[in-house]
Formats: structure tokens, C-alpha cells, sequence
């Protein structure tokens, strides 16, 4: 068996980038088999790959908050396609890559809602609203705990060079030269 294909997924940019490929395609699926497959047929494409679209976006989010915490440089899917270069520096919690999350999050919701809309009635439109509305917040929750483990991340790395800057130019006392001193009791 050739460990070439496996080889290529060790890296979590292109791990996430077929994970995105395959959420997309099934997502696409969904909507076109919602509106334009009539009857019964349509109705079980649209359910059963939005839902698979939904878990597989849960899961990609729960795996991207894990390779925060890794000294990958990965910062989304965008800087993939874009195949951009360079660390990006900011303080505070990581905005950018919040808002593209949320906007992305606001834009699959609409889409899934308004094609619910369409093709569930009854207690069916009520359960795909709640499903739909549920998979948006947890999604948008974990992309928060996301951006917050990136900047957080992004400090500890800023910190440690500034340790190690300060250790190599000696103007630093490390704490084992603090703890030499002798306290006296009167």
C-alpha cells in the first residue's frame, strides 16, 4: 500500500482543506436536491446531506480548535487557497479570523434556513430550524474558543522570544540566581 496519499494528509492545512471540500460538496448537494429533486426523494437528499455537511463542519471545528494548540502556523482555510505566507501579528483575540467564521457561519445559516424554508413543513420545519440554529451556535462558540486560543497562542510565542532574546543578551537573572538570597530572622 502506498503511504504516499497518507503522507500528504499529515499536514493539518491539507487535512482541512478536504475536510472543507467535502462539507461544501455535500452542503451544495443538499441545497440542489432540496429545490429541484421533487417528492420524497428531495426531501431525504436535503436532510440527510445537510446533515452530514453539519456534522462534518462540527467535527472540523472541534478539529481545528485542537491544532491551536500545536506550533503549526495554519490560520484558516483562506490562507490555504490563497496560499499566503508570513505570520501575521495582532493582540488581543484574533478578529480576523472570528469574523470570517461568523460571516461564514451567518451565510450557510441563511442558505440552510431559507432552503428549509422551502422543502420541510410542519413539525419537520420546526425540528430542521432548531437543528439548523444549533449546529450555527455551537460551530460559532467553538470558532470563538478558536480565535481565543490563537491569540492566546500567538502571546506565549511573543513571550517566549522575548525570554529568550533577553537570556541570550545576559540581561536577564533567572530565578535560580533570585532564590540564592538569605533571609535573616530577628
Amino acid at each position: 500500500m502506498s503511504t504516499e496519499y497518507t503522507t500528504r494528509l499529515e499536514d493539518f492545512g491539507t487535512r482541512s482543506l478536504l475536510t472543507h471540500a467535502i462539507m461544501a460538496v455535500a452542503f451544495v448537494g443538499a441545497i440542489l436536491g432540496g429545490l429541484f429533486v421533487d417528492g420524497q426523494l428531495g426531501l431525504v437528499a436535503f436532510v440527510s446531506l445537510l446533515g452530514f455537511a453539519a456534522g462534518a463542519w462540527v467535527v472540523q471545528s472541534i478539529h481545528s480548535l485542537g491544532n491551536a494548540r500545536t506550533d503549526d502556523t495554519y490560520t484558516g482555510i483562506l490562507s490555504v487557497l490563497l496560499d499566503t505566507t508570513g505570520e501575521r501579528t495582532y493582540r488581543g483575540l484574533d478578529t480576523g479570523r472570528l469574523a470570517r467564521l461568523l460571516t461564514l457561519i451567518a451565510a450557510v445559516t441563511a442558505v440552510s434556513l431559507l432552503t428549509a424554508g422551502q422543502v420541510l413543513t410542519g413539525m419537520l420545519a420546526s425540528i430542521g430550524i432548531v437543528a439548523i440554529g444549533s449546529v450555527a451556535l455551537i460551530t460559532a462558540m467553538v470558532g470563538f474558543l478558536i480565535a481565543l486560543g490563537s491569540s492566546y497562542d500567538a502571546s506565549e510565542r511573543k513571550l517566549a522570544m522575548e525570554i529568550d532574546q533577553n537570556r541570550d543578551e545576559g540581561g536577564a537573572e533567572s530565578f535560580d540566581d533570585l532564590s540564592d538570597t538569605e533571609d535573616s530572622v530577628q
